[in-house]
């Protein structure tokens, strides 16, 4: 399965919330590691191929960092001219992907995502698909004691994701997510064109969300969801303050890689 699957990671986001100037996926968590490093070491083992979603400002600086395995022809890279979410990221850069029988999504400040977890999600979408679900989606969600996104399931159905980014309600326990997500590439992007003809901005952010997307698959499109149970739940955060790239830098200088 590994070679049939691009990992895409939308990493057009200036980091503006930290204040250092710095794509967050640029950001340094030791001497010479910066958050792509993590990603890339972690990620690239299960797939095929990686793909990144940059900005247009941090698009030459990811290039020099990525230089050796943009040149070894292991990671492609291409532009968000405009920072319109992530589900435009992902779809933009559809010619990147759109051979490979599978996507696995990983947000670009996702530097507590485990090697082990990707491994786990790239081997359970596999044996869906052999099941005959190969359009399937597969979700590695951890219990969160206050999660910021909560994920409602029955059975093999994404009934709705919750945002607390979009002033929604997340329940305390409820499954969260880790920043990654494995879609199969058949009829994905028609499926996107069908959700953005009827999907809903968000009340606070006025953007078209992804996640939502996720519960679309499932609930409109008919695709079972096969869940990768995590049991860190510091798998779950992402970089989003300094209090976040504090944590990272301490669990790297911690446990390494």
């Amino acid at each position: 399965m590994r070679d049939r699957i691009c990992a895409v990671i939308p990493a057009a986001g200036r980091g503006s919330r930290l204040g250092l100037g710095v794509p967050k996926i640029l950001l340094d968590v030791a001497d010479g590691v910066t958050v792509w490093n993590l990603l890339y070491r972690r990620i690239a083992p299960s797939v095929g191929h990686v793909h990144v979603v940059v900005s247009p400002d941090g698009a030459e600086p990811f290039r020099r960092r990525a230089a050796a395995e943009i040149d070894a022809g292991a990671v492609s890279v291409s532009v968000q001219e405009t920072p319109t979410g992530m589900g435009d990221a992902i779809f933009g850069a559809r010619p990147h992907w759109d051979g490979h029988a599978a996507i696995l999504v990983v947000w670009g400040d996702q530097a507590n995502l485990s090697a082990s977890t990707v491994r786990r999600v790239v081997a359970a979408h596999g044996t869906a698909g052999a099941a005959g679900a190969g359009a399937g989606l597969t979700i590695p969600l951890v219990p969160m004691p206050d999660p910021y996104v909560e994920y409602e399931l029955d059975g093999r159905r994404l009934l709705r994701v919750r945002q607390s980014r979009e002033g929604e309600e997340c329940r305390p326990g409820g499954l969260g997510d880790v920043g990654a997500f494995c879609l199969g590439t058949d009829g994905l992007h028609a499926a996107w064109a069908r959700y953005l003809a009827g999907a809903e901005r968000g009340a606070v952010t006025g953007e078209v969300n992804f996640l939502p997307f996720l519960t679309h698959l499932s609930r409109a499109d008919g695709r079972d969801v096969s869940v990768v149970r995590v049991a860190d739940p510091a798998e779950a955060r992402g970089v989003n303050t300094r209090d976040d790239l504090e944590f990272v830098r301490r669990r790297h200088a911690r446990c390494g890689d």
